[in-house]
């Protein structure tokens, strides 16, 4: 994928070009560039969709999300009690979605279908990096984005079992770190192969940078786990269709469905449990704050994973050998 071989360089020539402009009402004007190839309409849009695509056609991220939203969205991460103040912030998020955004990430659709994934998107971001549940003030909701990494690792996380393809540096732990947390070292050389950074000997970059924060967490948002399934991205947008298989395991082209591909059964097909509903819950939250309104959202049983079969279950490896 073209994207993995210039993310370095174009994240370098991104963080050049936003240096230099503000930050209150956007990054400037960017040239929009048209052609047709074998029918099709492609276009660039500046630095921020910097090669030729469909999806650059359409509005880009920051011409409907823009840095006074993410503050919103956000409210607390700052907060003297917060784990992270300092490290998260709108051009880190943006420099790293220009990279995606050729790809479709915040580009598929129309307005609203565009500002949805935005939505959806940060709302497991949000919800997976909170600390609202402990300091309640200005409600749960707010406190996205309060850690970069984990603050009690249970272990390194180190798995052996991965020693020929994506072996343990010395000395380097695989704790949870990013906007949506990485762990093991299969997960960060995997992750580190794609956005061309050596996360396997440098785990550490993940909550050292949040750029690249949060082009790992892009890059997990729009690629399958597996190829013959399909991304968080896929499903959301309705780029993917569900098989007869899908339908009688109740997934469907749904935001429940995209918790599913992201965490499997340790949220999915458990009923109503806490942590699906508090990312279910910055969803709905931030749709209103982005002014679309939770009404876009569709009905509740689209919302959640409660009764999902996973994707990928984890209990098949030790039924089969039990």
């Amino acid at each position: 994928m073209g994207v993995r071989a210039i993310a370095v360089v174009l994240t370098v020539a991104l963080v050049a070009n936003l240096a230099g402009l503000g930050l209150g009402t956007g990054y400037g004007e960017k040239e929009i560039k048209v052609k047709t190839v074998k029918g099709q309409k492609v276009c660039t849009q500046g630095w921020e969709c910097s090669w030729w695509s469909k999806y650059c056609c359409n509005q880009t991220i920051s011409d409907i999300f823009q840095v006074y939203q993410f503050e919103d969205l956000f409210a607390k991460r700052n907060s003297p009690v917060a784990h992270a103040v300092g490290f998260w912030d709108y051009q880190s998020f943006i420099t790293a979605a220009a990279l995606f955004e050729p790809l479709g990430f915040g580009t598929t659709g129309g307005k609203i279908m565009q500002m949805k994934e935005i939505a959806a998107f940060l709302a497991h971001v949000g919800a997976k990096t909170s600390c609202g549940y402990g300091v309640a003030t200005g409600g749960p909701l707010a406190w996205g984005l309060c850690y970069n990494h984990e603050m009690s690792p249970d272990g390194d996380y180190c798995d052996d079992n991965y020693k020929y393809t994506y072996p343990c540096a010395p000395g380097a732990q695989y704790y949870g770190r990013g906007a949506l947390p990485v762990y093991w070292n299969y997960n960060y050389g995997a992750v580190g192969e794609a956005i061309k950074v050596d996360l396997l000997h440098h785990p550490e970059y993940l909550e050292q940078n949040a750029t690249l924060a949060f082009q790992a967490a892009i890059w997990r948002w729009l690629t399958p786990i597996k190829k013959s399934q399909p991304s968080a991205h896929d499903i959301f947008v309705g780029n993917w269709k569900p098989t007869k298989n899908d339908t009688l395991a109740k997934r469907g082209p749904t935001f429940g469905s995209t918790m599913n591909i992201l965490y499997g059964d340790y949220l999915c097909g458990k009923g109503d449990i806490d942590p699906m509903n508090t990312i279910v819950s910055h969803y709905l939250y931030y749709l209103d704050l982005l002014g679309i309104g939770r009404e876009q959202a569709g009905p509740h049983d689209e919302l959640t994973c409660a009764e999902q079969v996973a994707f990928n279950p984890t209990v098949a490896a030790s039924t089969a050998s039990s």
